[in-house]
């Protein structure tokens, strides 16, 4: 049995033996492979050239120019007046025989509009005509015996009465001429009032009679417009000067013609709170009174800061905007305060120096301390 035994423990001994020295021949096998591969891999590096370096971003960039004001626009709405505009009516009441103008008509000063009956002055310029050479004729007889009385009175053949009465005949026949020639005279104007007469030139606006009707006195007849001179009325803030309407355009249908200020009137608009300015256009053209207007004026701020395109704007943390600029081809950020902003650009100050390279457009492909290179574009 001990000899049975024995031979079975020498070959598990040797069954171990063998294991482990194929253990260590894999081992040993595996890590000349891995030595080998680590060899290879090295050479095969060193055999391969090293990668290019990167090329920096190019970006548009445009110099920030620091100024001490800029132009901020405005408008401002008003409408369109005539330099005058005239209610024409006879002064004098009575029948219109003749209407000379119809609406839209364009008429000269001094041109006949309309005219009123005058039968019945043309009559009593007549009678009055009459009675002033009936009384002319008797007083030329009274001067006759004026002249007879003071020599009889000399002759010592009248009396003194006689004289004065003749006399006083004489001056009563003279101031009766004179009133009736002062009745002529009233006559002769109402002959003229009866004409109605264009007082400047301009074109017919409103026509409130036909012809035919009887008018009492200052009744309106038609509407006069002066055309030369069109006025544009506008209400402006109380801030306003003269000088800030220098250089003022008044668009109308829009066309825009160069305005020349007036005057401001005196006082201030008890609904929109502002003082109306008179503004005369420099235009050939004749407009529509009423059409609305529109003044165009620049008004100066006075704040240092500089001009930035709208692409270049980007949102900070909170409210604050930042821009990008580039210091020695390295992107860096300034913080903006926008001040004034257009449909394409917009007015900021902020943490930048003149002359500051500002990355003008394409800002979202670059990220502050990114190099880059420089491409000048027009500001």
């Amino acid at each position: 049995m001990a000899e049975d035994k024995k031979p079975s423990v020498m070959r598990r001994i040797a069954r171990r033996v063998g294991i482990i020295l194929g253990t260590v021949a894999v081992v040993g096998l595996a890590g000349l492979g891995i030595v080998a591969g680590s060899d290879f891999l090295a050479a095969r590096a060193e055999a391969t050239p090293p990668a290019a370096g990167a090329t920096a971003t190019p970006v548009a960039v445009m110099p920030l120019r620091i100024e001490s004001s800029y132009r901020v626009p405005r408008q401002f709405v008003g409408q369109i007046e005539a330099a005058s505009t005239s209610v024409l009516s006879f002064e004098l009441g009575g029948r219109v025989t003749q209407v000379a103008v119809e609406e839209g008509d364009t008429v000269s000063a001094g041109q006949e509009i309309a005219r009123l009956d005058t039968a019945l002055l043309e009559a009593e310029k007549t009678r009055l005509q009459a009675s002033r050479a009936a009384t002319q004729a008797q007083l030329t007889f009274a001067k006759t015996r004026v002249a007879r009385a003071e020599q009889l009175r000399g002759q010592g053949f009248s009396s003194q009465e006689t004289l004065d009465e003749t006399t006083a005949t004489r001056d009563e026949l003279t101031s009766r001429i004179a009133e009736i020639d002062a009745a002529l005279e009233t006559v002769t104007i109402n002959l003229e009032k009866s004409v109605l007469y264009a007082p400047f030139a301009g074109r017919i606006g409103a026509h409130n009679i036909d012809g035919g009707e009887t008018l009492a006195a200052g009744q309106a007849v038609v509407t006069l417009i002066e055309t030369s001179a069109p006025q544009v009325r506008i209400g402006l803030p109380l801030s306003f000067t003269k000088d800030m309407l220098d250089g003022a355009e008044i668009a109308i249908a829009g066309a825009r013609y160069p305005a020349d200020f007036i005057q401001f009137r005196p006082d201030i608009d008890p609904v929109t709170r502002t003082r109306t300015a008179l503004f005369t256009l420099a235009t050939t053209d004749a407009p529509t009174f009423g059409q609305t207007a529109t003044l165009f004026v620049q008004t100066v701020i006075e704040a240092r800061g500089a001009w930035v395109p709208l692409d270049a704007l980007q949102e900070g943390s909170g409210s604050a905007w930042t821009v990008l600029v580039v210091e020695d081809d390295i992107v860096r950020t300034a913080a903006v305060e926008l001040l004034h902003a257009e449909a394409t650009r917009a007015y900021v100050r902020g943490t930048f120096e003149d002359g500051a390279q500002l990355i003008a457009t394409g800002a979202h492909r670059v990220v502050p301390g990114q190099s880059v290179q420089l491409q000048q574009v027009k500001g």
